[in-house]
């Protein structure tokens, strides 16, 4: 029996208990009581499902930041002796490595503003003093041996090999320094290292007239071409190629944190070790058992007397190879670049460098190689080159390790320490560079700034970079036959970035075409 009842001017009429329909702003509606109280029961306890699930995770992220502010508090506390620099040491193993690499000098600015020119970090893998100062810097590099020796990260020592010469010390970094300086001798250079050059370099470049190129991929491919065939006669084919290609591997997992699993650049640079190593190996066999001479490095380390006390056996031999290889490239073909860049920028510079290079290029016929005499008196190139070093900073420090409790500047640096001598911010110092942000070669020729206590960009002590004047050289001879042959102008608006490593990740392209 329908009861109408009256509500609000509308009229409402009840059916038998379990169904209601009534009529509201014109319309009819069926309500199902046991429907209504089904739906609200699964709204309830879909409630209380989401309200678990939320506190179960606002439980986990309280427990994950409390565990990390515990990991971060007993790494600070783990390192925090009176005696050490200020400083923060980051994520235990991890450190600071990550924002190291990443920001780089801005890194190296805050900190130096919050600790002073000496603090403490942790980075690649090592707790480490990072020292800014000029004067402290240069005394840890002229005293190697007295509490100081090489103290490069571990993915450097594993992927270059425990004998190069970066990594050794006492009397056989003496041995293996001896012979280094033997194989990029100025005579040497002159009788037999320059010819090859001048002739790699003059067939490199030959066809890049009317091409856009990459200029980073074309200096690298340069440098490493030109240091092969120094030390191992080594031609462009398959042997070149396949080296080419596991030595980019090896150079990335150089600085890279030593985490060995598949996909790191230290798992790659590890295979890519092993790779050159046996390449390297079954080349040494070849020229033992054919005795052919090829009048290159590798014959001059293969013709050590045995008797000598200068004796390396063969895995100190390929790491050898390995140390040149890679230095010659990193240096080489990012100065190449970057040298390229500046000049492009500075007409003033490319015009005075086009000239000094064409006065050479005219005294001599199309066919004559470049001699010592003709490279000696490229006075503003090698000007044009340590500014490019200088402004780019394509090294910016070195690594050493304490043998034992060092003092400094009234802070005491504990045995088995790393210090990173960052030579960087030097470079840009106004009272030895005036003007620092400013491309100025002729600064070198004015005043003898290489000879400068303070002048770092080779290095310093006993560990100056060996290879100074063969790198020199090798730029020198691109430089002449790329600005007497070719005009170019850049594509493209290329970034380039300066830290970890000098690079352009998209790579700096140019158009070229002959003068």
């Amino acid at each position: 029996m329908l009861r109408p009842v009256t509500c609000c001017g509308e009229t409402v009429f009840f059916f038998p208990q379990e169904q209601v329909t009534f009529f509201f702003c014109g319309m009819w509606r069926p309500i199902n009581r046991h429907a209504d109280t089904k739906a609200e029961s699964c709204r309830s306890s879909s409630l209380v499902a989401n309200m678990v699930v939320l506190l179960m995770v606002l439980g986990l992220a309280l427990a994950f930041l409390v565990t990390c502010s515990a990991l971060l508090r007993w790494n600070e506390v783990r390192y925090r002796k009176k005696s050490l620099p200020p400083g923060t040491m980051g994520w235990p193993v991890f450190g600071e490595t990550t924002e190291f690499l990443k920001q780089g000098p801005s890194f190296m600015k805050n900190k130096r503003l919050r600790h002073g020119s000496l603090f403490k970090s942790h980075i690649l893998g090592c707790p480490t003093v990072v020292c800014m100062d000029p004067e402290l810097n240069r005394f840890i590099l002229m005293n190697e041996g007295k509490g100081f020796i090489p103290g490069y990260p571990q993915s450097m020592l594993d992927v270059l090999g425990r004998s190069n010469i970066a990594a050794v010390h006492g009397s056989l970094h003496k041995i293996m320094r001896s012979v280094m300086l033997g194989l990029v001798s100025p005579p040497l250079i002159r009788d037999q290292l320059l010819p090859k050059i001048d002739e790699f370099m003059r067939s490199y470049i030959d066809d890049w007239n009317g091409r856009v190129i990459d200029i980073q991929e074309k200096t690298k491919e340069m440098a490493l071409m030109s240091a092969l065939k120094q030390i191992a006669s080594i031609e462009t084919g398959p042997v070149s190629k396949g080296l080419r290609t596991e030595i980019f591997k090896l150079v990335l997992g150089t600085l890279s944190l030593p985490i060995n699993f598949p996909g790191t650049n230290y798992y790659r640079g590890l295979k890519a070790r092993k790779k050159v190593v046996s390449m390297l190996h079954g080349i040494i066999e070849q020229r033992r058992i054919s005795r052919c001479s090829y009048n290159d490095i590798l014959d001059h380390l293969l013709k050590i007397d045995p008797s000598s006390k200068v004796k390396l056996d063969d895995e100190q031999i390929i790491d050898l190879m390995i140390a040149l290889i890679y230095s010659g490239y990193e240096t080489v073909s990012t100065t190449s670049m970057m040298a390229v860049k500046y000049i492009h920028d500075h007409p003033r510079v490319l015009d005075e460098l086009r000239n000094e290079h064409l006065k050479i290029h005219n005294e001599k016929s199309c066919k004559d190689a470049i001699d010592w005499n003709n490279y000696k008196s490229m006075t503003f190139t090698r000007a044009v080159i340590l500014e490019t070093l200088r402004m780019a900073t394509v090294v910016n420090g070195v690594l050493r390790k304490t043998t034992q409790d060092m003092e400094m500047k009234g802070f005491t640096i504990p045995k088995g320490w790393r210090i990173y001598v960052y030579t960087r911010e030097i470079n840009y110092d106004p009272f030895m560079y005036p003007e620092p942000l400013t491309f100025n070669p002729w600064r070198w020729q004015e005043s003898n700034l290489d000879s400068h206590q303070h002048f770092m960009l080779f290095g310093g002590g006993s560990r100056m970079c060996p290879g100074k004047e063969l790198g020199t050289a090798e730029i020198a001879t691109f430089l002449h036959y790329f600005v007497t042959r070719y005009r170019w102008e850049e594509v493209g608006g290329d970034k380039i970035l300066k830290f970890p490593r000098v690079q352009a990740p998209n790579g700096l392209h140019i158009r070229v075409w002959e003068n």
